[in-house]
């Protein structure tokens, strides 16, 4: 969950942009081999492909964001950023109900099914747009500061919380703003002293925010919303990239999904106590969403290398890397369900056939 990019579609660093071809020459050298793999694994995989949602008439463009689901109305809303908008998908006969226009760049989104309301964060306008979730007319637009990106849900005090700032801010810090849902006003911007932000999730228990710093800086703030202020700077072994995150409050652990290589990266489990870096897990690259699944316990980590990864909790941090489930190339967002019992993974429009378009796969845990 990420900063917003000079293109379109990126929220990247110039530097992470200039890896995509690299990136995809070594998938593409990679892939006999990870499919053979997939092959060996298939009987014991922990993931089934129940379906394919295709979003015609996106245009080609490497990447997606996050997406948010409305239980209860049956849609999922995503975010194919070629598209410059929010595209509402009916999970029950798979059809695009609504292509939510005039949404430049789409980073986090958050529907509010008390509200009715949808708040998406947009990277290229820098602000949180708000949206009727009736009709998907645009009820209010909030002014941020350059560098919009990541959002995050604060059930207890009714907040979204939004990185900006940094360095495309031309600050010499970032920005979490506290955005109340219910009056659709901005009540605070909270500092964090890093040139940027990557993921963000909320302890709601505790009041307590975790933030993924910029990837030159390696660590982890914990910020007190309470006091409204960071607390505690968690380091990040170095040579990790963190860039998203997911919380295991039963457990006191967090699970920082990295990037490491093209090919190859890490999922670090910190203790929520102290900080400590507990264990370190080995996924495939270019990961940018990673859940748990409490009712399984297991992780799951969408890869940009064309799979997500599951890993199942064990006792002390013994935790068990079960078969990986193909998706692909760049498919490395995604948003699980506990209450649909569904993954979403969202593929970009990447311009190969009928089977490039843009699309999410619809996975069912197993058994």
């Amino acid at each position: 969950m990420i900063r917003q990019a000079k293109d379109h579609f990126s929220r990247h660093t110039v530097s992470g942009r200039r890896n995509c071809t690299t990136f995809v020459i070594a998938v593409l050298l990679s892939a006999p081999l990870a499919l053979a793999f997939s092959k060996a694994m298939a009987a014991e995989a922990p993931l089934m492909l129940e379906r394919s949602i295709k979003i015609p008439d996106v245009p080609v463009g490497p990447y997606t964001d996050t997406m948010s689901v409305d239980v209860a109305g049956g849609r999922l809303f995503a975010s194919p950023q070629a598209a410059k908008a929010v595209a509402v998908l009916d999970l029950k006969d798979g059809r695009v109900l609504k292509m939510i226009s005039g949404v430049g760049n789409p980073h986090g989104l958050f529907y509010s099914p008390k509200l009715k309301r949808l708040f998406v964060s947009d990277g290229a306008s820098n602000d949180v747009k708000v949206f009727n979730g009736d009709d998907y007319s645009l009820i209010k637009t909030i002014p941020l500061a350059q560098g919009v990106d990541a959002l995050t849900y604060d059930p207890r005090s009714q907040f979204i919380y939004v990185s900006n700032g940094g360095d495309e801010a031309g600050m010499d810090q970032s920005l979490l703003s506290a955005i109340d849902t219910v009056k659709m006003e901005k009540v605070a911007d909270i500092p964090v002293a890093t040139k940027g932000l990557e993921g963000i999730i909320v302890d709601p228990e505790k009041q307590v925010l975790y933030a993924e710093s910029d990837e030159s800086d390696h660590f982890l703030a914990v910020v007190d919303l309470n006091k409204r202020q960071t607390t505690a700077t968690w380091p990040l072994p170095a040579g990790h990239r963190a860039k998203a995150i997911a919380l295991d409050s039963a457990h006191a652990r967090l699970y920082v999904a990295c990037r490491d290589s093209a090919l190859y990266g890490s999922i670090i489990v910190m203790d929520t106590a102290n900080g400590r870096t507990v264990a370190t897990l080995p996924i495939g690259g270019w990961a940018d969403g990673i859940f748990l699944d409490q009712k399984r316990q297991r992780i799951y980590v969408s890869a940009g290398v064309g799979r997500v990864e599951t890993y199942a909790i064990g006792p002390n941090d013994a935790d068990h890397r079960q078969a990986p489930v193909d998706t692909a190339m760049l498919a490395k967002t995604s948003l699980y369900s506990s209450e649909l019992d569904r993954l979403y993974v969202s593929v970009p429009h990447l311009s190969m056939g009928s089977d490039g378009d843009a699309q999410i796969m619809v996975f069912k845990p197993e058994p």
